[in-house]
């Protein structure tokens, strides 16, 4: 099983906070740090949060949210084997073409160790002060990512969609990892196993039981036989809030878990010696 902590972005007080927070998890054997994203937190909202029964996400709107890939790149300069991973961007909301250059930058900076975890959203607010459409965001995010992948290519980009009018030119650096850097997609609803299945590499799912997990995983089964997709190439990865230790990591692997992210809020009012306890009570 691989450990990650998440996030390395949030409600920090300095650049330094955030850097050392990485290189602890690094030294003491976690293989990645995952951010979140939010460009804005409204101070009220109508749309609901999916993971939490509130319909609100435990965020102030005094909450600093680092970028995520100014974060890790800053993360990127201070480590040499972390992974460093988004959990989630969210893509439709985002410019394509921005978003492949940043990634493709980001992954020749860590020198191949960032995963892009791309998810469509629910906060309607925030798209709206983006000034980019929610409806058909689903739509739109996969019309993206096929284009952001021609652009990862080093080909001539020729994509012409409802969405994108890329045509003759290329965008350097490449990824450092071929044929692309990982996609991880994020959610656990709608067509999101239609997506992984077509388009990912891994997923970003939300379980809090190793019996969710492999209800989950038997959907996404299925989806990758109808399309022909080989379902032992995507990885997974999900959330784990530190109930059930060692019986509980071993049921996740079971049912076919390959990474639990450690939310750093289980870590402690000191989270540098968090990370270490972890580390030394699962002997990372």
């Amino acid at each position: 099983m691989k450990f990650g902590i998440v996030p390395v972005n949030i409600g920090l007080q300095s650049a330094q906070q955030m850097v050392g927070l990485a290189q602890a998890a690094e030294q003491a054997g976690f293989e990645s740090a995952w951010t979140f994203e939010h460009v804005i937190v409204p101070l009220n909202y109508q749309s609901k949060y999916p993971y939490n029964a509130s319909g609100k996400m435990g965020a102030r709107p005094e909450t600093a949210f680092i970028d995520p890939l100014i974060a890790l790149s800053a993360i990127a300069t201070a480590t040499s084997t972390l992974k460093l991973a988004t959990g989630i961007n969210i893509l439709p909301q985002a410019n394509p073409l921005f978003l492949a250059k940043q990634a493709a930058s980001l992954d020749f900076v860590s020198n191949g160790r960032f995963m892009l975890g791309l998810g469509v959203g629910w906060l309607r607010e925030e798209f709206d002060a983006m000034g980019t459409p929610f409806e058909r965001r689903g739509i739109r995010f996969d019309d993206y990512l096929e284009g952001m992948k021609k652009v990862w290519s080093g080909e001539v980009v020729e994509h012409e969609s409802e969405f994108i009018n890329w045509h003759g030119f290329k965008s350097y650096p490449l990824p450092v990892q071929k044929p692309h850097l990982p996609i991880i997609i994020g959610g656990g609803k709608g067509k999101t196993y239609q997506r992984i299945a077509r388009h990912g590499d891994g997923w970003y799912a939300i379980a809090e039981t190793p019996e969710d997990m492999a209800r989950d995983l038997a959907e996404l089964r299925a989806v990758c036989d109808e399309v022909g997709r080989d379902f032992s190439e995507i990885e997974i990865t999900t959330w784990w809030n530190g109930k059930g230790g060692e019986e509980l990591i071993r049921s996740m692997a079971d049912v076919g878990v390959h990474r639990l992210l450690i939310m750093t809020t289980m870590l402690g009012k000191n989270p540098l010696e968090g990370i270490q306890q972890f580390a030394e009570k699962y002997d990372l």
